[in-house]
């Protein structure tokens, strides 16, 4: 049988070659990409984090100050003269749940597992979207709006305001942290 020189084809040398060449564009390529999508998915949470974290906050904020001036937005503050004292204790009052909180401190130290527990205002549980995050909850006293608990500061509390902390824990452990304040008015 004759060859023409014309039906040449690769060279072994020719093919390892190019299987060299392909190999590394390959891995300079996936070593570009590879850190792009773990970012793109630490941003998907983040947005997750600030949803869930601002929807709370908002919903909290919208309570009432404290239980003592009454719950339909009462003529009086607490603390006021010849009025009604603050609630020294933070925390929902006994028998109360989500549900039914009707002031700001009611949502202290709530703290909402991994999705399983994670419910809107309406009570619905929202654990499947918000799958491996952890929400947290404080309320305390900060009357000279420093960010810190004034009975830790000082050992007694200024109660004109009280600073919510709403921290989101996502799935790759980053904590975000959303602050608001209600002011006894």
């Amino acid at each position: 049988m004759r060859y023409s020189k014309r039906e040449r084809g690769f060279t072994l040398v020719e093919i390892i070659i190019g299987i060299v060449v392909i190999s590394l564009s390959f891995s300079i390529i996936s070593t570009l990409v590879l850190p792009a999508t773990e970012q793109s998915a630490d941003q998907v949470q983040q947005i997750k984090a600030a949803e869930l974290g601002q929807s709370l906050l908002t919903e909290i904020l919208g309570k009432a100050y404290d239980e003592q001036p009454g719950v339909s937005g009462g003529i009086y503050r607490c603390n006021d003269n010849g009025q009604p004292n603050c609630s020294l204790t933070l925390g929902p009052e006994a028998g109360e749940s989500r549900n039914n909180y009707n002031d700001v401190d009611d949502y202290d130290e709530i703290t909402q597992l991994a999705g399983e527990n994670i419910q809107n205002a309406l009570g619905e549980n929202l654990g499947d979207y918000y799958l491996g995050f952890v929400v947290d909850v404080s309320v305390v006293y900060d009357g000279d709006f420093n960010g810190v608990d004034d009975y830790l500061e000082s050992g007694s509390s200024n109660q004109l305001a009280k600073l919510v902390t709403v921290e989101i824990t996502t799935p790759s452990n980053q904590v975000i942290s959303f602050s608001g304040y209600r002011t006894n008015y």
